[in-house]
């Protein structure tokens, strides 16, 4: 039977990983920021944005926003389609170095293609770039392999100029020609001057992007000189930096293959994400036995060849991590953090390859199965996380258009904490997507910020605060500020000053309690002046949210008949609220409109959820009906039903 070629094999595999999701991804973490600067602000801005860091790689990012939209499906695509495309570069490479071993460079690809100790392949308008970079030197050192000595330089200086993350991966390039000369019955001696001689306009390509990096532009760093730790305290820096070599080995040679044992919970996955999760890992298990069995060709175990696939793995391990080590920049398995691992990865899928050579050809290909199986599903999982942090964020904005159909300039938003893959600023370039669609200068119109991690944002009023965007800036001051919590399956709620300061179902940590004092409605603006992206429809179903935050803008507005007339559509709703405190802007808007009876019945319901947390905020919200209602019997009958259910003191 005819061989399948391994890019097939791996192609399927690929897909099974990362793809099956794809259509229910969005744009996570760096994404925002850097597609909304290049698609709105130009490439001006990008041009500025990467100004301070990495300004050759600006150059790729014009060449591929230049034909790809800012549409995440097609990024996703795209991104899948580097990452395979390194995994079958790879393959070749290790079919010129190893002939007689096609299953050992399938499994080296194949573990590369699925490393679990990576998890951010769907942060993919960001890495579809790192993955091009990394294919830069990979088909360097294949096109070397292959004599086509002008496109290999090229490609190597590319790498070498645009991203520091494979620079010294470079230096590995003596070593493959060396394995490439093993079996040449030349002398030692010659075999040595025949490496030089191949490597040495690469090595003078090295040290021009030395020269480059050094005297040209030097990348900022993070405000850590190894030098300056060493003059400080030698012995310690010394201990501290072998700690961290042995840590950062430990974790993306051994601790990320773990990772790949973490198995979806039908609980808290549900049986549908279990059921697919069982198929992707059958699915690639089986695809990787028929791959191997189309790639067995009887070969002995271990030996000498193997050794150099070893060795070569741990040099590249090596080199993978002096750009992190000699910035303290740490290298964990958590995300972000992660990202460190793709300097790792070719080094540890080689090392794992060729060590598993050294096994019986059944438990190897055993091996190779589960693996393929468990990381294919890990990453599938971990898709599926992505999926909901998409799903989540757009819910957010839909609900946040819903509540303030437009905003007005220079406004800061503030919120919680809440979704696992995106930074504050990261939506912050949604927020002006949405909000400012039609400006594409560098004057910033919005702003949003966890609390928790602008500690330099005051939560005093009337204080100027700037941010700078590199692209662009924001100038604007904390007296024009939103405040909102979030915490789905409960709605996006506006904090109310009077009441959400003493809140205490608002966790401590999000600080939003502090910044409750600062959130006002002036900067909601009733006309609706945002506009929703594409990419961020469909509109949600009108459930009870929508009402929700429908009924809070007419209570803005005083409109206190549309607030009830909302609220009979909400309750009929087969939906309900998921915080006692939704309820409220209900609560006032009978009391409004005369409705004491269904005004009461409601705190009754909301104070029944917990009545010391509850308790307190519903004699604020009370306190405040008094102040601003009419006196009639009826709503003294209510406030001494108020004052005795909810113990409220005079």
């Amino acid at each position: 039977m005819k061989r399948i070629h391994p890019s097939l094999s791996l192609l399927v595999t690929a897909i099974l990983a990362y793809g099956i999701l794809i259509p229910q991804l969005g744009f996570y973490w760096d994404d925002l920021p850097m597609s909304w600067i290049r698609y709105h602000l130009g490439v001006e801005g990008m041009t500025r944005y990467f100004s301070t860091s990495r300004p050759i790689w600006a150059y790729l990012y014009q060449v591929t926003t230049a034909v790809l939209p800012q549409n995440p499906i097609v990024w996703q695509v795209f991104a899948l389609f580097w990452r395979w495309l390194d995994a079958v570069v790879l393959w070749a490479i290790f079919i010129r170095l190893f002939p007689n071993r096609r299953s050992f460079a399938f499994a080296a690809s194949l573990f590369f293609l699925l490393y679990p100790g990576f998890n951010q392949q769907w942060v993919s308008y960001l890495y579809a770039h790192f993955f091009i970079v990394l294919f830069f030197l990979l088909f360097s050192w294949y096109a070397m392999l292959r004599r086509w000595t002008m496109p290999a330089l090229i490609l190597s200086a590319l790498n070498l100029l645009m991203l520091e993350y494979f620079f010294l991966l470079e230096l590995a390039r003596p070593i493959i020609i060396w394995i490439s000369l093993r079996d040449d019955p030349a002398e030692t001696r010659e075999k040595i001057k025949r490496v030089l001689k191949v490597w040495t306009p690469y090595l003078v390509v090295f040290l021009l992007a030395i020269g480059y990096r050094a005297f040209v532009f030097s990348h900022p760093g993070f405000g850590y000189s190894l030098a300056d730790e060493l003059r400080k305290a030698p012995l310690e820096t010394t201990g501290q930096l072998i700690q961290t070599i042995v840590s950062s080995l430990w974790q993306t040679a051994f601790a990320a293959w773990a990772l790949m044992f973490k198995f979806p919970s039908l609980g808290a996955d549900g049986p549908r994400t279990t059921m697919l999760y069982g198929f992707v890992a059958a699915a690639a298990g089986a695809l990787t036995m028929f791959g191997l069995w189309k790639q067995a060709q009887g070969q002995e175990r271990g030996g000498r060849e193997i050794s150099w696939a070893l060795l070569l793995g741990v040099v590249l391990m090596l080199l993978g991590g002096p750009p992190f080590w000699l910035t303290n920049v740490p290298i964990s398995l958590g995300f972000p953090a992660n990202r460190a691992t793709l300097s790792f990865m070719l080094g540890v899928s080689l090392f794992f390859a060729g060590a598993l050579e050294y096994l019986p050809a059944r438990i190897r290909y055993a091996v190779l199965v589960i693996v393929a199986a468990l990381a294919s599903g890990r990453q599938f999982l971990w898709a599926n996380e992505f999926r909901r942090d998409w799903a989540s964020q757009k819910n957010m904005f839909w609900q946040m258009t819903w509540r303030a159909p437009g905003l007005e300039k220079k406004t800061i938003v503030l919120v919680n904490e809440h979704l696992l893959y995106y930074a504050d600023n990261s939506l912050g370039a949604a927020l002006n997507w949405i909000y400012a669609p039609e400006n594409h200068t560098d004057d910033i119109d919005y702003v949003l910020f966890y609390p928790t991690n602008r500690r330099n944002l005051s939560l005093e009023p009337n204080v100027p605060f700037e941010y700078d965007f590199i692209a662009g800036s924001f100038k604007g001051n904390t007296s024009q500020v939103l405040v909102f919590h979030y915490s789905p399956p409960k709605c996006l709620r506006l904090l109310d000053p009077e009441i959400d300061s003493i809140n205490r179902l608002i966790p401590d940590e999000t600080l939003l309690r502090d910044a409750a004092s600062l959130s006002s409605t002036a900067p909601i603006l009733s006309e609706q002046t945002s506009r929703m992206p594409d990419v961020y429809g469909p509109e949600p179903s009108h459930g009870w949210c929508y009402y929700f935050e429908k009924a809070d803008l007419a209570r803005q507005n005083g409109n206190w008949d549309e607030v009830v007339r909302l609220g009979e559509t909400a309750f009929a709703l087969d939906d309900h609220p998921n915080d006692p405190v939704e309820r409220f802007v209900f609560i006032e808007g009978y009391a409004h409109v005369g409705g004491w009876k269904k005004a009461v019945e409601l705190s009754v319901e909301s104070y029944k959820v917990s009545k010391n947390y509850v308790g307190p905020l519903l004699c604020k919200l009370w306190d405040r009906i008094e102040r601003e209602t009419k006196n009639t019997s009826e709503r003294e009958s209510a406030l001494l039903q108020e004052a005795e259910n909810f113990e409220c003191k005079p």
